[in-house]
């Protein structure tokens, strides 16, 4: 198993399903396309994700105007991977270095336990540089796997070994920070997260309580949503669409927008585009995950965006948060 760099000019399994090209600034990325006509796109850089079409060519994923696709700056948007800390909690650079770092198509990477029934999907691989031990002293391989299903859905599976030599364990907290594409963030509300306890990043991280029956947007919002169900529904009232977030071994679940004075204050991102996106995150934050040596952690994210209807302001009947 080579973890070397495959030069574009080596890049020969480009299939109907999955493609390999240049995108922003010769940057290599991944197209993947599934045969309905469903779309994403991975950029080697960050192993980031930075597109998500469905089969009407729509675009599910934001992705700022002022995206700065120039290492060692982490593009704005997508789907960045926090590892192996999330924001700034630790010593580690914010949401630490796997986002900006070049990871390497991974040619054979070890069985799933559950085979794909996908054929377009991607495997990568990032393996510790000499610069990062020297920041986080630990060996570890991170595999990720990207993949569409059938339907269009958006898949990411990631999993972390800790290949230390030295017998130590280590721990890390992880989020996929996902950036979802909305009409008008003021017309969107997240339901799922009800009645759960979260640390507002925006009061020092203080433990609070959701008091309402959805979360709804009118200010900026930074909060770690605490023992998650496996399942979150975002509903865009005016695109008459739901994401639905289905997540596996991350308990955490992020919700941030930042609003008007912070959009202002990001060089990489638009004044107003605030209004057209939301993250919600995937994530264990709140107990770190651990592994000793030989040990291996998996984290599981599925999106998928169905129709939805309103019937006096809620979905049609709970359907997608009661279903499998």
């Amino acid at each position: 198993m080579s973890s070397e760099k495959v030069p574009s000019s080596a890049m020969t399994s480009t299939t109907p399903h999955v493609e390999f090209a240049k995108g922003v600034n010769g940057l290599d990325k991944i197209i993947l396309r599934e045969s309905r006509g469903s779309s994403a796109e991975v950029y080697l850089y960050g192993a980031h994700v930075t597109s998500w079409k469905n089969d009407h060519g729509e675009e599910l994923l934001f992705v700022s105007n002022k995206a700065i696709f120039k290492p060692p700056k982490a593009i704005r948007g997508g789907i960045p991977i926090c590892f192996p800390q999330f924001a700034n909690h630790g010593p580690l650079e914010s949401h630490g270095f796997a986002r900006n770092r070049f990871w390497d198509v991974d040619n054979d990477p070890p069985p799933f336990p559950t085979p794909t029934h996908s054929k377009a999907y991607v495997d990568l691989i990032l393996r510790p540089s000499e610069d990062d031990v020297k920041v986080w002293p630990h060996s570890y391989e991170f595999r990720l796997r990207v993949a569409l299903g059938p339907g269009g859905d958006l898949m990411l599976t990631s999993r972390v070994r800790n290949t230390n030599s030295d017998g130590k364990p280590f721990s890390f907290s992880f989020a996929y920070h996902t950036y979802f594409s909305v009409s008008d963030i003021s017309e969107v509300r997240v339901e799922g997260l009800e009645t759960l306890d979260y640390f507002d990043n925006l009061k020092s991280r203080e433990r609070f309580t959701e008091q309402g029956d959805a979360i709804t947007f009118e200010s900026e919002v930074d909060k770690i949503y605490l023992s998650t169900p496996t399942k979150i529904a975002i509903l865009d009232h005016e695109k008459k669409r739901t994401f639905v977030v289905r997540k596996d071994g991350l308990p955490d679940a992020v919700v941030w927008n930042p609003w008007d004075k912070k959009a202002k204050a990001m060089a990489d991102f638009g004044d107003d585009e605030y209004k057209h996106m939301l993250c919600v995150e995937a994530a264990a934050i709140e107990k770190h995950i651990t592994l000793k040596p030989g040990e291996e952690w998996k984290g599981r994210l599925e999106l998928s965006a169905v129709p939805s209807s309103y019937c006096s302001g809620q979905l049609d009947p709970q359907k997608v948060l009661q279903s499998s």
